[in-house]
């Protein structure tokens, strides 16, 4: 895909750019922006966009999903939370559900928010001998 203009030059750079902890922050910024637009497409009734944007909401979930680390224990919890809310997406795909999309919206901005504070704490990702990790997805 060529960049057609400056914005798509921009973005390409800035996934390539990016370290693991802003790829990270990046997807949960990507799910929160689809659920919204799902959300918004239930209530106005707009089926195939609610569609494709819960779609997309789960996509990304699932990365964080089978990306996730399971040397650390948290994993588990993370792996519990993100099955919760792909459960709550395959319902609200079925239902068209807007409620069952607040609840997933809810959680993806908690973890967001988290995963920032974690990004300040650790230096953007970095542990302190200089390595990166991404325990969360």
């Amino acid at each position: 895909m060529t960049p057609t203009n400056g914005y798509d030059a921009y973005a390409k750079n800035r996934i390539l750019t990016a370290s693991p902890a802003e790829l990270t922050l990046m997807l949960y910024e990507g799910a929160i922006k689809f659920c919204n637009i799902a959300i918004v497409a239930c209530e106005n009734h707009d089926i195939e966009k609610a569609h494709i944007n819960i779609r997309k909401t789960d996509r990304i979930i699932e990365e964080f999903e089978l990306t996730l680390d399971e040397k650390y224990p948290v994993a588990k919890d993370f792996h519990a939370v993100y099955t919760y809310l792909r459960s709550c997406l395959r319902h609200a795909m079925i239902t068209k559900d807007a409620a069952q999309l607040e609840e997933v919206l809810k959680h993806l901005r908690t973890m967001r928010d988290t995963w920032k504070d974690v990004m300040k704490l650790t230096a953007n990702g970095k542990k302190l001998d200089g390595s990166s990790t991404n325990i969360a997805g």
